[in-house]
């Protein structure tokens, strides 16, 4: 009888307890009620690629680094599962930068870094990408495995028919991380045509603060429920 009532307690606990990481999440990182396209999307799928540095006591912020670039393979079996039910493309995929070797642009060009969209280019948990827009429209989301997450925000004289340029942030990254490939892709979504910069942020904060909460909610369960001793 004890034992069932230290077990409800604990239980209760560990409710409390993650009722409260979630409340003062919302209040951090602002809860919304509005939920588009792209949220509803991103809810279906666990985040790849993140490395979680250390929570600081005493402090509501934790600080996450996005690693797209280290985002190689779904990170479970049913994450793999998963991405089998959307379609697939055999693309051939290449890098790019932002810089002159890439563009023809400089930096101190006003257009530099800035994509056919309008967006600027983006190495993150969603990265953005360049696409023939008659196959992938703007705002596609498509899984490419050894990259991560990519955007089609862009496009490019010689990116026709399936074949696809990644961005990266230097030509060293392109050279260390990718090269030119071939390989299968997933279309996750397809894009409308249009892509914002406000699209693109909700996208990569939504799926940070998703990834950040259920963090902390294993954290917490693994925590209570490993040092009740049966």
């Amino acid at each position: 009888m004890k034992m069932c009532k230290a077990l409800f307690l604990r239980v209760a606990i560990i409710i409390l307890f993650i009722l409260a990481i979630d409340s003062t999440l919302n209040h951090v990182f602002g809860a919304t009620a509005e939920v588009d396209p792209f949220e509803a999307t991103m809810r279906q799928h666990r985040l790849l690629g993140l490395e979680y540095k250390t929570i600081h006591k005493g402090e509501q912020v934790a600080t996450l680094v996005a690693s797209a670039s280290r985002s190689n393979v779904p990170a479970t079996i049913e994450e793999g599962i998963e991405l089998l039910k959307y379609p697939k493309h055999e693309v051939l995929a290449t890098g790019y930068t932002a810089g002159y070797e890439s563009t023809g642009k400089y930096p101190e060009s006003p257009s530099y870094g800035i994509t056919y969209s309008g967006v600027k280019v983006k190495r993150d948990v969603f990265s953005t990408i360049a696409a023939d827009l008659t196959i992938f429209p703007l705002g596609t989301i498509l899984w490419i495995p050894g990259y991560g997450y990519g955007v089609v925000a862009d496009k490019g004289g010689a990116i026709k028919g399936n074949h696809l340029d990644l961005y990266y942030e230097t030509v060293q990254d392109v050279y260390d991380n990718w090269g030119k490939k071939t390989l299968k892709v997933y279309v996750v979504q397809k894009g409308t045509g249009e892509l914002s910069e406000e699209q693109l942020s909700k996208l990569n904060e939504t799926k940070i603060k998703q990834v950040f909460k259920q963090k902390i909610n294993e954290q917490a369960l693994n925590k209570h429920v490993s040092s009740f001793a049966f």
